[in-house]
């Protein structure tokens, strides 16, 4: 007669989580207290070694162990101060994703050197995780962009993004020297310089329209006053007028002119906007 085989005991998900169930009802029960808080330390120094073990998934990765371990401990610290037995659910099965979850936001929120949008992490790590499985399968080329889309489900664009991530990691000092560079060249002498000139082309451009819907004879006194640097004596006695009239023209052609772009402009840049043409004297101009 066959001896009927025991049924076979469930293995623990977690060899090293131990059993503080009987802790959790007790802590349950009790209002805030000296022995509520003994029976949370208790509970969470139970749970360090777990705690320990899944900071060293994440070893290797530019981060120092000690510090993995710090914020693993510090996961749990919570999990066990928001775990509520009541709902049934075995502590480890909340514990881990707390865990992991908090070690995962460290290296999101701190160990960037420069803030990279969520997604763009989200991709880097997809695309560093379909690289690492695909590259137990293939040869030593490492696989292709294609290859890591149809792995990980991104498209291509996506697949580069997260590839670009994987290189920007951290931060190069502009001190770093070239490498292949002759003497001493950093990234700091591949920068350009400020180019005030550009600012000049824009502010050219945002006054050229309103320039051109000036009458005709303030267009011409700013392009005496600008473009040949005349006085406003010189322009007055030209054009048969008084200074005082030349003066208040001036200021009335850059008001319009301000008004329009909503902005301050200089009331040079403003006149060198203006369209070239020859100047006319007052005889020419009847």
């Amino acid at each position: 007669m066959n001896t009927p085989a025991r049924p076979r005991r469930k293995r623990h998900p977690h060899d090293d989580a131990p059993d503080t169930s009987r802790q959790f009802q007790r802590i349950a029960e009790l209002p805030p207290c000296p022995e509520r808080e003994a029976l949370y330390r208790e509970v969470v120094c139970a749970w360090i070694p777990m705690a320990d073990r899944l900071a060293r998934t994440f070893r290797d990765r530019g981060e120092a162990l000690e510090d993995l371990e710090q914020v693993a401990a510090l996961g749990l610290v919570k999990a066990v101060h928001r775990y509520d037995p009541s709902r049934g659910r075995p502590f480890e099965s909340y514990a881990v994703p707390t865990i992991v979850g908090e070690v995962k936001r460290h290296f999101r929120d701190h160990m960037w050197g420069l803030h990279v949008p969520r997604r763009t992490q989200e991709l880097r790590n997809r695309v560093r995780a379909s690289a690492r499985q695909l590259s137990f399968r293939l040869d030593d080329r490492g696989p292709s962009v294609a290859q890591l889309a149809e792995h990980s489900g991104l498209t291509e664009d996506e697949v580069k993004t997260g590839l670009e991530a994987l290189d920007s990691y951290s931060t190069l000092s502009l001190n770093a020297e070239l490498p292949g560079a002759d003497g001493d060249y950093s990234l700091l002498d591949t920068l350009g310089s400020p180019e005030p000139g550009f600012d000049r082309v824009v502010d050219r451009e945002a006054v050229r329209s309103p320039l051109r819907a000036l009458p005709e004879r303030e267009r011409h006194i700013l392009y005496l006053r600008y473009f040949h640097g005349m006085t406003q004596s010189r322009i007055a006695a030209q054009l048969g007028i008084s200074q005082m009239h030349v003066s208040r023209l001036l200021n009335r052609a850059c008001e319009r002119v301000r008004a329009e772009i909503g902005e301050t402009v200089p009331p040079d840049t403003a006149a060198s906007a203006a369209p070239r043409r020859e100047p006319q004297t007052a005889e020419a101009r009847g």
